[in-house]
């Protein structure tokens, strides 16, 4: 069993239990700490001048630098070239290789069981919006396609 443990029974110790600190010791502590803590390293000399700006600066040359790779890099893909010359070249070859092969034989291929199946997307992804490939779709005079939309039904709600 435990004795009992009576705080009265313990003498206390004398006032005061430390000596008082140094005069401005709190005032010096932070400046202390920050010599002890200070990297022991310099900055490389290729970036030292970066180091020597200002942090408002170093923000400003930054968004600076962002903003202007994002314009070159969305000025590089928008051109009508946009991709390197060696890209364009095999671009060029590939439309010609494909210009090559015979309309038919392209239909027939397309519409054939082995090959694979054409969907929207990807034709929605093809480059030929350039041309006018509706006369290809569409053979038909104004007059016909007046006709074709002269016996759709409509409902006056829409008019």
């Amino acid at each position: 069993m435990k004795t009992p443990f009576r705080l009265d029974e313990h003498p206390r110790r004398p006032q005061p239990p430390l000596a008082p600190p140094a005069a401005d010791y709190f005032d010096k502590l932070p400046l202390r700490v920050m010599h002890r803590v200070r990297p022991a390293a310099e900055p490389a000399p290729l970036w030292g001048w970066f180091a020597s700006l200002s942090a408002p600066l170093r923000t400003a040359l930054a968004s600076v630098v962002l903003l202007l790779t994002f314009v070159g890099s969305f000025w590089l893909t928008s051109r009508p070239g946009g991709l390197p010359a060696a890209g364009v070249a095999r671009r060029a070859n590939a439309a010609q290789a494909l210009a090559a092969v015979p309309r038919a034989e392209a239909v027939q291929y397309l519409l054939s069981d082995a090959a694979p199946r054409v969907t929207l997307a990807d034709l929605a992804d093809t480059h030929v919006a350039e041309r006018a490939l509706t006369a290809d779709f569409l053979p038909g005079t104004d007059a016909e396609i007046q006709a074709a939309l002269d016996e759709q039904p409509s409902l006056d709600v829409y008019l």
